[in-house]
């Protein structure tokens, strides 16, 4: 997963890619050609000293409360110490500031699916997906968004247009599996596991849901797949 654009110093580019849990989080960068935010700042950030670069992040705050990008990364960090109230805070006064990133949006709707928001997250991160349209990371979590309400054929969608533009992922390939086998097309979701399998031969979510597809389908089907069958979305 890669991200774009200069508009922060080039020094914050480096390894912003952070992993939670579940899915992975878009980067700290901002694809606003009109945002700046402060070098040193943004490098404590991209040196992943996460309470330095909240102080320094406050201090640039404090002195241009209308900067939208440094309250973008100061939210950025918060949410990755585990601060979430404040991550939410800084994200919305983003937004109300103009900045209109798809990369805001994304983490935002993460925040929102992580804390089992999924109308707010599903919405929000339809604006990832509209503003960022060619990452597949928006419509992946969009897909996971869909898939958490019921919306299965939505989420199908999403899953395949993800894998249409990086058809590399094997947790979008394996959360589409999951998705066909809600849907009850078993037969789809036995055929994409195992040719992750195939390629990824110690891809352990694939290789779970094959046996739990087999349990499912032995023991009636409909039933197990209806409640969501137990499956592994991601690792």
């Amino acid at each position: 997963m890669s991200f774009r654009r200069s508009s922060i110093c080039l020094v914050a580019l480096i390894a912003l890619v952070l992993q939670s849990p579940v899915r992975a989080r878009a980067s700290a960068n901002s694809s606003s050609d009109d945002q700046v935010c402060d070098p040193l700042a943004d490098y404590f950030l991209g040196m992943e000293d996460y309470p330095e670069a909240i102080r320094r992040h406050r201090i640039v705050i404090d002195d241009d409360p209308g900067n939208a990008l440094a309250h973008y990364h100061l939210g950025f960090a918060y949410g990755v110490v585990g601060e979430h109230r404040q991550e939410l805070a800084e994200y919305q006064k983003a937004i109300e500031l103009g900045l209109d990133d798809w990369q805001l949006f994304l983490n935002l709707g993460l925040l929102y699916l992580d804390s089992g928001q999924t109308r707010d997250a599903t919405e929000v991160l339809r604006l990832a997906a509209l503003l960022g349209p060619e990452r597949p990371e928006t419509h992946f979590n969009l897909a996971l968004a869909y898939e958490r309400r019921g919306a299965l054929a939505q989420a199908e969608q999403e899953a395949l247009l993800s894998l249409q533009i990086d058809p590399s992922q094997p947790d979008a390939r394996n959360t589409l599996g999951a998705i066909y086998a809600e849907e009850g097309k078993y037969v789809r979701a036995s055929q994409e596991w195992n040719e992750l399998v195939g390629e990824i031969p110690d891809y352990t979510p694939a290789r779970t849901n094959l046996a739990i597809l087999q349990h499912v389908e032995s023991s009636g089907g409909a039933k197990g797949a209806s409640d969501g069958g137990g499956f592994i979305r991601n690792p």
